[in-house]
C-alpha cells in the first residue's frame, strides 16, 4: 500500500472514530484518548504488514548478485584456522 493511500485511509478512520465518540456524548478528553489509541493501533498494523511483506518477498537479482560477490571475494579459510589466528592475535 503506498503511503500517501495509507494517511488518507488513515485520516478517513479517525474521523469516523470522531464522529461515533462525539455522537457517543464522549467528553474532549475522551475522544483524543479514543483517537490517540486508534492512531497506535493503526500504525502499528501498517509496520507489521510492512514488515511481514519484507520478510515473504524473494531476494532480488541485486541481492543474489551482492551475495555471490561477497562469496567470491572473500577469503578461502578453514575453520579451524580462524580460531588459531584470532588465538595468536591476542598472545
Amino acid at each position: 500500500m503506498a503511503l500517501p493511500k495509507f494517511i488518507l485511509g488513515m485520516i478517513f478512520a479517525l474521523a469516523i472514530v470522531v464522529g461515533w465518540s462525539w455522537l457517543g456524548g464522549a467528553s474532549i478528553g475522551t475522544i483524543l484518548l479514543r483517537v490517540i489509541i486508534c492512531a497506535v493501533v493503526i500504525q502499528a498494523g501498517y509496520f507489521v504488514l510492512i514488515y511481514a511483506m519484507i520478510a515473504r518477498s524473494a531476494p532480488t537479482p541485486a541481492d543474489m548478485a551482492r551475495d555471490v560477490e561477497r562469496k567470491l571475494n572473500a577469503p578461502e579459510v578453514a575453520e579451524g584456522e580462524k580460531l588459531g589466528s584470532a588465538r595468536r592475535s591476542l598472545h
